[in-house]
C-alpha cells in the first residue's frame, strides 16, 4: 500500500507508463501473492517442521488431505483479504487495468500462488529450523519498520492535505511536495538519540535494542530517500545525477559500500594509524577526512551533506579498534563544538519568538508522538512482543534529532515551509528527545529488578567501619540507618539481629548482606559500609567481609530483599570488583564504579 500511495501521484519512477499508478498496482498485487504464498507459508510450515508439529497433526484425525487444505484455505483467505484492500485503493488512485479478463486474471494469481507456495515449501522442507528463526527474527525488524514508518507517513501525508494552510504550508509551494516533506518529517527517527537511550538504559545489546536500532537505521534510510524525491520534484536535485532513480541507486550503493568495503578497510587502516601517528590527531584527521567525503559525495549525488557523515560515523564507529577514549573526544568534540555551532546557526537564522504559534506547536507535537507511538507500538506487537515491551519500543521510535530539524531547514530555505512550521518541528524534536528516555524507563522499570544502585545514597554510605565483629558492625550501620529514616535504632538492630542468628549472611568473596524487613519503612534501603581489617560473617569461603552491605525492606515487599541481594552478589562476584570498591575514596566513586561496570546476568 505505501508503494502505491507514495509512488502513484508523481512520476518519479522510472514506470515506463503514462500513468504510474498502472504500472504498480499490477506488481504489488504480485507482490503480495509472492510474499503470502511462500514467504509466510515457508516460514510457517518450517517452524512447523522443526518442532515437529507436522508429524503430530499428522497423526491425528486430522489427517494429511485435512491439513493441506487447511494450509490452501488459510493462504487464500490472506490474498482475498489483500486484495480487497489493494484493488479498491489502486481503483482510487487512477488505476485502470489495461485488460478487464478477469477469469485469466484470477487463473494467473491462482498460478503464481502455486508457483510460490510450492517454492516456499520446498524451503521449509529442507532448511534447518536455525534459518528459519532467523527468518522470524527478521520478521520483528521488518513490521516494527513498517508501522513506525508506514502509519506516521501516512497519517502524516493525510493531514498536511487535509489542513496545508493550518499546518504551515508556504503559499507558492506545491500540495503534494509539502504532504510528503511533513510525512517524512514526522516519520524519521533520531538514530543517535535512540542509541544513547539504549545504552543508558543497559539494552542497546539486547535482543530488543538490536531490533529498534535496525530499524532505525532503515527509517532514516528510507526518510532521506523520501526526501531526496522531494527535492527532485522541485527541481533542487544535483545537477550531476540524471534523475531521482538514479539517486536512489548512487545512495543505496553508498550505504552497501560504506558498511562493507568501507568497513572493511576502516578496520585495516585504523591500527595502522595508531601505531605511526601521534594519538589522537592521526585518528581525528582521518575521521574528520571521512567524515567530509561522505558529505561531498552524498551532496553531489543531491543528498544533504550530513547523510553521507552519518553513514561514514556508522561504518567508523563499529570499529574495534577505535580506542574508548578516542570514541570519548570525538563524542565530546562533536557535543561541545559541532553541536553548539549548529544550533547557533539556526537560531540566527530564524526567529523564535516572533514565529512561535502555541497552537501549531501543539498539533505538530501531539500529531509527531500519537503517529510515530502508534505504528512503533503497533509493529512491535505484531512482531509478537509483549505490550509493555512494545510500549517501549514505540517511545525508543518517537525520539527526534537534528535530522528533523536538517530536513525542516532544507524545506524552509526551499520555500515548501513557514518559519511558524520550521520552529514547530525544532521545539518538536527537542521534547520528543527529551522524553523519550524517561518514559522508556518508566514503562520497563516494573521488569527489571531492583539495582544496588536505585537504593544507595550518600547519607547512606560509610566509608570507614571500624566494628571488629558482626554485632558491632550491624550496630554501626543500623545507627546511620536509623538517623537517616527515622527509625527506632533498638527495634531495627533486633530485627537485623535475630535474623543474622538464624542463618549467616557472609556471602563470599569479601562481601556479606545483613538484612531485615520491617513494618516502618515505606521503600527499601541499603546501608553500605567499607571495613579495611575485615569482619567475620562467617561466609562459606571462610573469608572475611570488608564490604557490607545492611538491606532493609517494607514487610509488605519480600521480593525488593531478593532483588538486591541477587544484585549484589552478581556485582562481586569477581574479586577484582571488591578490590575497586575498597579503594574508592567517596561516595561519588563508589556510585561511579557500579554504573560504570557492566552488569553480570
Amino acid at each position: 500500500m505505501l508503494l502505491l500511495v507514495f509512488f502513484s501521484p508523481a512520476d518519479v519512477l522510472p514506470t515506463g507508463t503514462k500513468d504510474p499508478v498502472d504500472f504498480l498496482a499490477p506488481g504489488v498485487l504480485a507482490l503480495a501473492v509472492m510474499s503470502t504464498s511462500m514467504v509466510s507459508l515457508g516460514i510457517g510450515t518450517g517452524f512447523e517442521r522443526s518442532y515437529h508439529v507436522l508429524k503430530r497433526l499428522g497423526a491425528t484425525p486430522l489427517g494429511r488431505p485435512r491439513l493441506v487444505a487447511a494450509k490452501i484455505t488459510s493462504v487464500a483467505v490472506v490474498e482475498l483479504v489483500q486484495f480487497a484492500v489493494l484493488v479498491p485503493v489502486g481503483y482510487l488512485l487512477g488505476w485502470s487495468p489495461a485488460s478487464t479478463n478477469w477469469p485469466a486474471a484470477i487463473g494467473a494469481v491462482l498460478l503464481g500462488t502455486a508457483a510460490f507456495a510450492g517454492i516456499g515449501l520446498t524451503m521449509a522442507g529442507r532448511l534447518r529450523g536455525e534459518i528459519n528463526l532467523a527468518a522470524l527474527n527478521g520478521l520483528y525488524l521488518v513490521l516494527l519498520l513498517l508501522g513506525g514508518m508506514v502509519i506516521p507517513f501516512a497519517l502524516g501525508l493525510l493531514a498536511a492535505w487535509l489542513a496545508p494552510q493550518a499546518l504551515g504550508r508556504e503559499a507558492g509551494a506545491e500540495p503534494l511536495v509539502f504532504a510528503l516533506f511533513l510525512a517524512t518529517a514526522l516519520s524519521i527517527t533520531a538514530l543517535p538519540v535512540i542509541a544513547k537511550t539504549l545504552m543508558d538504559l543497559g539494552l542497546y545489546r539486547s535482543d530488543m535494542g538490536m531490533i529498534v536500532v535496525s530499524a532505525a537505521i532503515f527509517n532514516d534510510l528510507v526518510g532521506w530517500i523520501a526526501f531526496a524525491i522531494i527535492m527532485g520534484m522541485m527541481g533542487t536535485a544535483a545537477a550531476h545525477v540524471d534523475s531521482i532513480p538514479a539517486t536512489i541507486g548512487y545512495t543505496l550503493g553508498f550505504v552497501a559500500l560504506m558498511l562493507t568495503a568501507g568497513r572493511w578497510a576502516i578496520h585495516r587502516i585504523l591500527p595502522a594509524l595508531q601505531a605511526y601517528t601521534r594519538w589522537p590527531g592521526g585518528v581525528l584527521s582521518f575521521s574528520l577526512v571521512l567524515a567530509l567525503f561522505g558529505a561531498a559525495f552524498t551532496e553531489w549525488i543531491g543528498i544533504h551533506a550530513i547523510f553521507g557523515s552519518f553513514i561514514a560515523g556508522v561504518a567508523l564507529g563499529d570499529s574495534p579498534h577505535l580506542r574508548e577514549r578516542t570514541r570519548v573526544i570525538i563524542d565530546q568534540f562533536v557535543s561541545f563544538v559541532f553541536a553548539p555551532v549548529f544550533f547557533a546557526s539556526i537560531g540566527l537564522r530564524v526567529n523564535f519568538v516572533a514565529n512561535f504559534d502555541a497552537a501549531l506547536v501543539l498539533t505538530v507535537l501531539l500529531l509527531a508522538c500519537v503517529c510515530k507511538l502508534a505504528g512503533g507500538t503497533l509493529g512491535a506487537r505484531w512482531g509478537g512482543m509483549s505490550m509493555r515491551d512494545a510500549w517501549a519500543v514505540g517511545f525508543a521510535m518517537n525520539a527526534r534529532g537534528a535530522m528533523e530539524i536538517i530536513l525542516g531547514l532544507l524545506a524552509l530555505e526551499e520555500g515548501i515551509i513557514r518559519e511558524r512550521l520550521f520552529v514547530a518541528i525544532v521545539i518538536m524534536a527537542i521534547v520528543t528527545s527529551m522524553l523519550s528516555g524517561p518514559l522508556m524507563s518508566f514503562i520497563l522499570h516494573p521488569t527489571r529488578g531492583r539495582r544496588l544502585q536505585d537504593v544507595l545514597s550518600s547519607r547512606l554510605f560509610l566509608k570507614d567501619l571500624h566494628a571488629a565483629g558482626r554485632r558491632e558492625a550491624i550496630h554501626e550501620l543500623t545507627v546511620l540507618a536509623c538517623q537517616t529514616a527515622g527509625l527506632d535504632t533498638d527495634r531495627l538492630e533486633k530485627a537485623v539481629w535475630e535474623r543474622e542468628e538464624i542463618l549467616p549472611t557472609g556471602i563470599g568473596n569479601g562481601v556479606a548482606i545483613p538484612h531485615a524487613r520491617v513494618a516502618d519503612v515505606d521503600d527499601a534501603l541499603v546501608v553500605a559500609g567499607i571495613c579495611e581489617t575485615g569482619v567475620d560473617f562467617d561466609a562459606p569461603d571462610g573469608k572475611p567481609a570488608y564490604l557490607i552491605f545492611l538491606i532493609i525492606t517494607p514487610e509488605k515487599d519480600p521480593a525488593s530483599q531478593l532483588e538486591i541481594g541477587a544484585d549484589i552478589a552478581r556485582r562481586f562476584q569477581n574479586p577484582a570488583m571488591l578490590d575497586r570498591a575498597l579503594h574508592t575514596s567517596s561516595y561519588t566513586e563508589f556510585l561511579a564504579l557500579l554504573k560504570s561496570t557492566p552488569e553480570v546476568e
